[in-house]
């Protein structure tokens, strides 16, 4: 059915700083996870997790390992996780992840994003009943039926499969992102991850073109530049 989802690393890629962003983004996930379920990789596995997705995009070892040693103490920084849901331009939808040490600077920060692109933040859950929340994971293999059989074997609950020009798309629920991984491998060996995400997928899409695409990008662009936004998710189709 071709859902549409994005690669963080694409919607980071249009800043300057597109590296340092993408490397402080790890480094503060990885910390409050490392913080939140233990520094051992083992016994958290969302935080095998998400070390994985890390070198996938080619975050430096030594950054990872400096976020994950800065949660061994008890003290340090003590970020928390912020949502926020409205309307994009062109009457677009849009979820906004965060990680915050200080809430009202934060919201502040996504309100002035909002409102110098003459778009509206809205309430929380505004908008997110209209997303899923998802486990994405794509490789290739020309197999579907394969694919859904090794997972079902596993008992991984399976939102949908998808298979396009040798590529094989999994979409699963964001508790059983590790159980599907480790049941692909088992099941055909070593496997490269194109895509290990977990996402908020729109559920359709609104098309967008002129003056509206120009707002838009105006407005991810402010967005990505801020330093306590994880990730954004959109349901604008150019």
């Amino acid at each position: 059915m071709g859902r549409a989802y994005q690669n963080r690393k694409e919607s980071m890629a249009k800043t300057s700083d597109a590296k340092a962003k993408v490397y402080s983004k790890y480094g503060r996930e990885l910390y409050v996870c490392a913080k939140a379920g233990g520094i051992d990789p083992d016994g958290n596995l969302t935080l095998r997790g998400l070390i994985e997705r890390a070198k996938k995009a080619q975050v430096p070892t030594h950054v990872i390992d400096k976020a994950i040693d800065k949660a061994k103490g008890g003290g340090g920084e003590e970020f928390a996780p912020a949502r926020y849901e409205g309307y994009g331009p062109g009457n677009t939808m849009v979820i906004v992840d965060c990680l915050t040490d200080n809430p009202n600077r934060t919201f502040g920060d996504v309100r002035l994003c909002f409102t110098k692109t003459k778009c509206k933040i809205g309430t929380q859950g505004a908008v997110s009943h209209m997303f899923d929340h998802s486990a994405i994971l794509a490789f290739a293999h020309d197999d579907e039926d394969t694919v859904l059989e090794a997972l079902l074997s596993a008992d991984v609950d399976v939102t949908d499969v998808e298979s396009d020009g040798g590529k094989i798309t999994v979409f699963t629920q964001p508790t059983d992102s590790f159980k599907a991984k480790q049941a692909l491998t088992e099941a055909f060996g070593t496997i490269d991850f194109d895509v290990d995400e977990i996402q908020f997928l729109p559920k359709g899409t609104t098309a967008i073109s002129g003056d509206d695409v120009v707002m838009f990008e105006k407005f991810l662009d402010m967005l990505n530049e801020l330093d306590d936004v994880q990730n954004v998710y959109h349901d604008a189709e150019y």
